[in-house]
């Protein structure tokens, strides 16, 4: 990937990381989960919704569903919502849930397998069955087996030879020729998203932006600008309208399917594609009317959208829950404007005040609706309206796990959001350029990359600033003064050493002078370093010395074996006024700091700096002996002192987007 500069910031924030292998809106509750939970209180329950699935759903085995443990799209939604979850609290619980739920169904050489022993029907062609391929593919990420990629592939193979409409619309299932349906827009396009990203093939994107650009065009609406559930372009079905081949009546869960397709869609679509714009409008128009059908007395939606109050109508919880989420992700990744937060702010009220109980009970959530079959199904109003109400519908369940996740984020982020959405944080990948062969046969950067979700990956300390609506970018080259216009937050992750990347780029003096210069305008600037045996130090501190922070070629804190008993460091509550609560970092084998002016030390052990801070012209250093933020012990995972370096992260990512808002 190739850094497009953004124009137009003028002060801005540097992060260079070594190696080590406001207010908030108020919602109701169940809140949450708190930024900052204490150590001891890592694994105490976090919601009440979630806390039910794991103790009464073990490892994906749904009981409300007629197979339960079964490879199925219900099953893959509420491992989406458990993932983002995971992503949004570090709690390892939920990793290790799916990690059981996935391996269930892929076995050790990538074949999937229903729960009866037979292997997934190659001609089947249903778009509900490539739903749970996005589990998959974040297993592939996180652990690098090539049995996930194996059955990914497989999925991916599927839908390439999935039959479409003359107009080139992927059926919904072999069994219902011609059609499209909303639902299909979810089932499989954040799949092909999730894997041409994965293995770096942009040019699927088009794809993918044409079905959802399609569905726009055939099913929507004009007279309210929402969509109908389906689309026969045959017109041939009893239920299409004989002129345009739309179904009757506007389906709340699928709107919601489709909102939340384009939302995990753009997510992934580069900024760079051709069909991004007219992807992006779609996406204000359709989630500007959903707010539109907003029930203005409880913020929640109606099954049948447009037709709130009407005989027999009723609030929905799945569709409420996957527009909050939608309406709620949309304004973090700025698709929409920030006045669509009262939208947020009333729905997620609405779904605690309504539909979740004490117990972690979801109710309100309707358990299926189609199109045609057998028995037949009309699609009119009164068929709708008339499908059977469920509690805990492992669909509902994990769309409230999916807005649940955004939520947290957004209480997070706070005001900051007003301010931080847009900017870029951007990551070095020239000093720090070590390659890895995927399980495609393609070279890919690694090692402190955003993009990086195993251990050595920085994809969580990246969500730690995308929660303000940060973008976060990466540099392939040396850094000049063009590179850094725009930037506000720029990372340097473990300068390479011979030993660790034959293709050295050790720093420079024009990058160093460029850096410099740069911080002096108004930058803020965060050194991270580690032991020589992990990064490069002599070349590195051409440019900290600079700042008067020297870094020393010791090693501290060092793991002895599986002995981790000297690697946790703690952080006291008010450190450097960066860190308002005290922590439990793990930072192993970290180097120290030899300080000059204008340095000073924040943050000492046993005599050794540990943690620095200089201001320097209009802009502000911050150095570090260790990047401890990286995955591997802070995506909770791993665990083995009850660190707290994911608490710890969140509060540096605060204090470092404030900076860069500040200077």
């Amino acid at each position: 990937m190739r850094y497009i500069a953004k124009q137009g910031m003028q002060v801005g924030l540097l992060f260079l990381a070594g190696m080590a292998c406001a207010q908030s809106p108020t919602f109701q509750t169940p809140p949450p989960p708190a930024a900052h939970a204490p150590a001891s209180d890592k694994r105490s329950p976090t919601n009440p919704v979630v806390e039910r699935v794991l103790s009464e759903w073990p490892a994906g085995v749904i009981t409300t569903v007629k197979n339960p443990g079964e490879w199925s799209y219900e099953q893959g939604v509420l491992l989406d919502g458990m993932i983002a979850e995971w992503h949004a609290t570090g709690d390892g619980r939920l990793f290790d849930y799916v990690h059981a739920a996935v391996d269930r169904s892929v076995d050790k050489d990538g074949v999937i397998h229903f729960a009866n022993g037979k292997p997934f029907p190659v001609d089947g062609h249903s778009m509900d069955e490539i739903e749970m391929g996005r589990s998959v593919i974040v297993m592939y990420r996180v652990l690098q087996d090539p049995k996930y990629y194996v059955a990914a592939k497989f999925l991916h193979d599927q839908m390439m030879q999935q039959p479409k409409n003359a107009s080139g619309g992927y059926w919904h299932k072999q069994i219902y020729p011609d059609q499209m349906w909303l639902d299909g827009a979810y089932m499989s396009e954040p799949f092909l998203a999730s894997y041409a990203r994965t293995f770096h093939d942009p040019r699927e994107m088009d794809g993918i932006a044409t079905q959802l650009l399609l569905m726009d065009t055939k099913m929507r609406d004009h007279s309210s600008d929402l969509l109908k559930h389906g689309w026969d372009e045959s017109k041939k079905m009893d239920w299409a309208d004989k002129k345009t081949g739309q179904s009757p009546e506007i389906w709340a869960r699928a709107m919601g399917w489709y909102a939340m397709a384009l939302v995990e869609v753009l997510e992934r679509m580069p900024a760079t594609d051709p069909q991004r714009a007219a992807l992006e409008d779609v996406t204000r128009r359709t989630l500007t009317a959903v707010a539109r059908y907003q029930d203005p007395s409880t913020g929640l939606w109606w099954q049948v959208m447009d037709k709130g109050g009407q005989k027999n109508n009723y609030l929905e919880a799945s569709a409420s829950c996957m527009f909050v989420y939608a309406l709620a992700k949309a304004m973090r990744l700025d698709l929409l404007p920030l006045t669509f937060e009262p939208n947020v702010t009333r729905g997620w009220n609405g779904i605690q005040s309504h539909f979740v109980k004490p117990d972690g009970t979801l109710s309100g959530t309707v358990k299926v609706a189609g199109l045609g079959g057998h028995p037949y199904r009309s699609g009119t109003y009164d068929y709708y309206t008339g499908e059977a109400v469920g509690d805990n519908d492992a669909k509902g369940v994990g769309a409230y796990l999916l807005a649940l996740s955004e939520i947290t984020q957004r209480a997070r982020a706070g005001d900051l959001l007003k301010k931080a959405r847009g900017k870029t944080i951007l990551v070095d990948a020239w000093f720090n350029s070590q390659q890895r062969k995927n399980a495609d046969g393609q070279m890919e950067l690694y090692h402190y990359k955003w993009t990086d979700e195993s251990n050595s990956g920085y994809s969580f300390f990246g969500r730690m600033f995308q929660q303000y609506g940060m973008q976060t970018e990466q540099l392939d080259h040396a850094p000049r003064a063009d590179d850094l216009k725009g930037v506000d937050i720029y990372m340097i992750v473990s300068p390479d050493t011979k030993e660790l990347n034959p293709n050295l780029h050790p720093m420079e003096k024009e990058s160093a002078d460029a850096i410099e210069a740069w911080v002096k305008s108004g930058g803020v600037l965060v050194e991270m370093e580690n032991d020589p045996s992990h990064a490069e130090q002599l070349n590195f501190d051409l440019l900290s010395d600079r700042f008067g922070m020297h870094f020393n070629p010791v090693d501290r804190h060092p793991e002895i074996g599986d002995d981790y008993s000297t690697t946790i460091i703690p952080i006291s509550a008010g450190t450097g006024g960066i860190f308002k609560e005290a922590h439990r970092a793990l930072e192993k084998d970290v180097c120290t700091i030899t300080l000059s002016p204008p340095a000073k030390a924040i943050q000492t052990d046993s005599g050794d700096t540990l943690m620095a801070v200089a201001k320097v012209g209009k802009g502000l250093v911050y150095a570090n002996v260790d990047p401890w933020v990286y995955n591997e012990y802070t995506d909770g995972r791993k665990d083995p002192l009850n660190e707290d370096n994911f608490a710890g992260g969140q509060e540096l990512a605060h204090w470092l987007v404030v900076q860069a808002l500040t200077h």
